[in-house]
This record gives structure tokens, sequence and C-alpha cells, in this order.
């Protein structure tokens, strides 16, 4: 099964994220947090979160990057869900083995992110890449979609196509998606 966790705080701006959404909501076996929806107040149901977690062979974090980093929604159920003994420390176990998969939007283009001493998108990565590693799960090829601001319709209707190949793919595979998969 794949869980997305989906963060917005502003869903009815978003035509590329909802697009995304809309490209896999027909997918068997797909189930999506909408945590805005969920928890408009902040207050995170974590047995529940973790309930969903438990279930899943994918989790996909997605989200729009906000000033380089995650919704501040996620970041906190990330906090709060992903709790010491559950997920990661002594008999933290619960995401060892499942599959990671970031799902990011972007408003600019690549070029945005060439500033500071390290210049490439790619370390937006580093926080979300090494908490789901030292919580044991695999870390898959991330997906982005850039120039969301400006992209016309058939650009958004090309990247959920792709959205939708790389959970297909996923989905796919008995034992879910191997690190090893090409998503290139």
């Amino acid at each position: 099964m794949i869980l997305i966790i989906y963060a917005h705080p502003y869903p009815r701006h978003s035509r590329a994220n909802q697009g995304l959404l809309a490209a896999v909501s027909d997918l068997p076996n797909v189930e999506v947090r909408s945590l805005y929806d969920l928890y408009p107040d902040f207050n995170i149901d974590i047995a529940a979160e973790q309930k969903a977690v438990e279930r899943a062979d994918l989790v996909v974090f997605q989200h729009p990057i906000q000033w380089y980093s995650l919704p501040p929604l996620m970041k906190l159920w990330i906090d709060k869900v992903l709790e010491h003994g559950w997920a990661y420390g002594h008999e933290g176990n619960a995401l060892n083995g499942k599959h990671c998969l970031w799902a990011v939007t972007t408003g600019g283009n690549e070029h945005h992110f060439e500033l500071g001493d390290h210049p490439d998108f790619d370390v937006l990565a580093q926080p979300l890449q090494a908490t789901a590693i030292y919580c044991g799960m695999h870390w898959l090829p991330y997906f982005a979609v850039h120039n969301t601001f400006v992209c016309d319709e058939i650009a958004l209707k090309a990247a959920g196509e792709e959205y939708r190949r790389r959970l297909t793919a996923c989905l796919s595979l008995k034992e879910g998606c191997p690190p090893e998969v090409d998503f290139g």
C-alpha cells in the first residue's frame, strides 16, 4: 500500500499538487492523508497517523517547497508521529524496511536553488532523507516539479502522468519499490 502524506497550507491555490493527487487518486491501494484538511488546528492524532504508516509499504511525503523547506504542519507531523520507541531508538522499528519517496513542487525554476554554500536542489532533500534512513527506510530518488507558478496545463498533465508512472511501478512490484528501481 502507498501512503501519501500530503501537506499544502493553501490547497485551493495549488494547481500542481492538486494535479498530482488527481493523477493518482484512482490507483488501488493508495491512501492520501491531507494534513491541512485533517488537522487545521495542528492537533495531530498520532495513533491514527502511526496506524496509517504501519499499513504502508511506501510512504510519500508530498508538498510544495516553502522557504526552502517543508510546510509547518508536515514538520510537526514528522516531529510527533515519528516518535522514539516507535520509528527509531530502542524497539523503534515501525518504519524499518519501508520505502520513502519525496514528491515536491516548487514555484520557481531550479536556478532559485543556486543560493548559499551548497547551491543544489538535492541538498533540500537531505533532512528528510536522513530522517528516513535513520528510521530504517529505503530512500528513493525524489520526484520534483519545478516552475509550477508559470507552467502550462500540458506540463502539469505530463508531471501527473510521470508521478502516476512512478507510483504504479511501486504498486506493481510484489514487495514495494526496491531502492534499485531507476525512476529516471
